[in-house]
């Protein structure tokens, strides 16, 4: 069916194999099935309406993430189990556990951490901390005790390797890891790092490799930094030309990643936590229109503002009845439908006045819909308070971070001050907090 396994990769189509051919060749489409009735699907495909109700039933199941999705499986078999039945190797999944920042504060803001059974991601700009957090985060998960024994983490790198002389160093300086003696410390040992050089190779890891590594290990963290570089690598070598076909295909490449790391989270009961790059985003078109044609209007003298009055799209020479004015297409942040307007919501960047600095997370609005969680790590500078000459650069004193949440499926959104040091990452009052203090 068309659309099927591109939506569900996963998905098991044994069962319906006797329908399929015909759904294909009716051109019914993954969205035709879940919209349109029964009766009027199975008409166009001259199929039983009953089969195309199962096939129905089964694909919302796929996509809820239900008991009956046939995704990852150690050792590449799968089978069905019984309600209330636990797979070898796995903590059950009833069983909630969190994985620790090693700071209370940060704790608190996130409900208790790094939720298991969840896709999460860390997005920040260039030295905003995320390696750090991850790093702190492979040393915290290995002092989680499931199912009575104590997990290890997985490091999955598509930049620079795994930092072994940073976690030394935290291992040595965080008062909560240096206490700790024997068996119950971390340890590197008990962290699988492995390299990703393109798509093909990241793939294969987590489709094959990744599944099998979390049994022979008992993984609770899986950690891939950063999840852009590869796409970013791929798909920026294509021409111009082929552009709507290389984004159309990426997009279609990142929804089967996001399905392939939620299916990890969920059926081996651990957390997926991912790095991600941010851009620089760019004021809308209709604003920078707007703003050129209010400097022509305001010098009526000037030559070019004379000689292009004809041609402007707003220029003085216009009726003034509104009715009868060009309307404009250029997208608006004022319109509520549109993504300049939606993403502040969703990216972590807009929602806040003040913000000049503004970025989006890499990979689009394809892979923010496959994440349960979402942390931006916001990085301010703060100048030196004194005064300076006419067109001289303002010095920057410190750098002021900032960990929000901007939507998570297990905490609620808000912002936390934070600050790295040589033993992680530690809180720190944050930009609210000291205003409202001051106040």
């Amino acid at each position: 069916m068309t659309g099927l396994l591109a939506t569900l990769p996963d998905f098991d189509l044994q069962p319906y194999s006797h329908i399929l051919p015909s759904l294909e060749k009716a051109l019914v489409s993954i969205s035709d099935l879940l919209t349109l009735e029964i009766l009027d699907v199975a008409k166009r495909a001259q199929v039983p309406a009953g089969e195309v109700k199962k096939l129905a039933e089964a694909v919302i199941d796929g996509l809820r993430g239900g008991s009956e999705s046939s995704s990852l499986r150690a050792g590449g078999g799968s089978k069905g189990r019984a309600d209330g039945e636990v797979k070898e190797g796995i903590a059950d999944p009833r069983w909630p556990w969190a994985i620790s920042t090693l700071n209370e504060t940060l704790d608190e803001a996130l409900n208790g951490g790094i939720h298991a059974g969840y896709l999460t991601e860390i997005t920040g700009e260039s030295a905003a901390g995320k390696t750090q957090f991850l790093l702190t985060l492979l040393l915290s998960a290995q002092l989680q005790i499931v199912d009575g024994q104590p997990k290890s983490a997985l490091y999955i790198s598509t930049e620079a390797p795994l930092q072994t002389t940073r976690l030394t160093q935290l291992l040595t300086h965080h008062p909560r890891l240096a206490n700790l003696a024997g068996t119950d410390a971390p340890s590197l040992s008990r962290i699988q790092s492995t390299h990703t050089h393109d798509l093909e190779a990241q793939e294969h890891i987590l489709r094959y490799q990744v599944p099998v590594l979390i049994t022979r290990h008992n993984v609770g963290l899986v950690v891939v930094d950063s999840i852009a570089a590869n796409y970013r690598a791929e798909f920026d070598k294509g021409s111009a030309g082929k552009a709507a076909q290389s984004l159309s295909k990426r997009s279609a490449q990142i929804a089967q990643l996001g399905t392939l790391l939620r299916g990890i989270a969920k059926d081996f009961n651990v957390a997926v936590v991912v790095a991600n790059q941010v851009a620089d985003r760019f004021e809308p078109a209709a604003q920078i229109v707007s703003v050129s044609q209010s400097t022509q209007r305001s010098r009526p003298g000037s030559p070019s503002s004379n000689a292009n009055a004809s041609t402007a799209p707003f220029s003085s020479a216009q009726p003034a009845n509104p009715s009868t004015q060009p309307q404009s297409t250029l997208p608006s942040t004022t319109d509520p439908l549109a993504l300049d307007h939606q993403q502040r919501f969703f990216t972590g960047w807009g929602d806040d006045a003040n913000t000049t600095n503004m970025k989006t997370p890499s990979l689009g609005l394809t892979w923010t819909n496959q994440l349960a969680t979402r942390i931006a790590l916001l990085r301010e500078p703060v100048f030196e308070e004194r005064h300076y000459k006419p067109g001289e650069d303002r010095n920057v004193s410190e750098w002021r971070r900032t960990m929000k949440v901007v939507f998570s499926a297990w905490c609620a959104a808000g912002e936390t001050g934070y600050e790295i040091w040589q033993g992680g990452v530690r809180s720190i009052a944050s930009k609210t907090d000291t205003q409202a203090n001051e106040s």
